[in-house]
């Protein structure tokens, strides 16, 4: 199986572009840090009529909605690689078509699409906003994200038995109102360098509580990325990179 190993602001995955039957074990091995790859999570690519379509798998072998980050991959990926002969062009995810806006070099704007906040809950002594970015989140504003005991919080809230689909978990801090400093903890994976329709959940959660305007960078230990939210939709712009190509034995 042949892949290519790919980042975007440290968020990792494996990208398979080959027609493989991917299962949960195989999922595992693929990302384990130690004894494979290393990956926050694999992606397939293939041709579609308009464009690519992507899958995405967490790396316990879950599979999942949809990956900001991952799809800034793919936008990336398939430009470069000539899978698409121009841009802008539509990515196929399971939740419905995104459009890849712009591609320079190691780089892309990609739609991540509506967002919508769906609720509000206290767990762990935080007041959590959620949304739904095709994905869930719970969003918890704090006076410093680095002074918060991620992995454990993260797990506590994201697995809880409020959310027994589990979601992903963002600490959140507002600097400025264009500017929040963020870290995540991912469902399926655990704390992660970002999480890209984490920095759009959290923009939202910003956004609609009237602590930032609709155009926010976002700070992760990865790195910057800019969410700008629109009528109905959401962007996210920021730097997606090859890193190594491999390949992975079979059988």
């Amino acid at each position: 199986m042949r892949f290519v190993k790919m980042q975007a602001l440290g968020n990792d995955f494996v990208v398979v572009e080959d027609h493989v039957d991917l299962d949960p074990t195989l999922v595992r091995a693929v990302c384990d840090r130690r004894l494979g790859v290393g990956a926050d999570g694999v992606l397939t690519v293939t041709r579609s009529e308009e464009g690519v379509r992507m899958g995405y798998w967490n790396a316990d072998g879950s599979a999942a909605e949809m990956c900001g980050n991952g799809l800034r991959c793919v936008a990336v990926y398939a430009a470069e690689r000539g899978l698409v002969d121009r841009v802008p062009f539509v990515v196929a995810t399971p939740v419905g078509p995104r459009q890849v806006v712009e591609v320079e070099e190691g780089r892309a704007t990609v739609e991540v699409g509506p967002t919508r906040v769906v609720g509000t809950a206290t767990l762990e002594g935080l007041e959590l906003t959620l949304v739904d970015v095709g994905n869930p989140h719970a969003v918890a504003f704090v006076d410093d994200p680095d002074r918060v005991e991620v992995g454990a919080l993260g797990a506590s809230i994201g697995t809880h038995r409020d959310f027994p689909a589990g979601s992903n978990v963002e600490f959140v801090t507002v600097e400025t109102p264009n500017r929040l400093r963020m870290r995540v903890w991912e469902r399926g994976v655990g704390e992660t360098l970002s999480c890209g329709s984490g920095m759009v959940a959290a923009a939202v959660a910003a956004f609609r509580s009237g602590r930032a305007g609709r155009s926010v960078e976002v700070l992760t230990p990865g790195g910057p990325g800019l969410v700008e939210l629109t009528e109905g939709s959401s962007l996210l712009s920021g730097p997606a990179v090859e890193v190594f190509e491999g390949i992975w034995p079979l059988g």
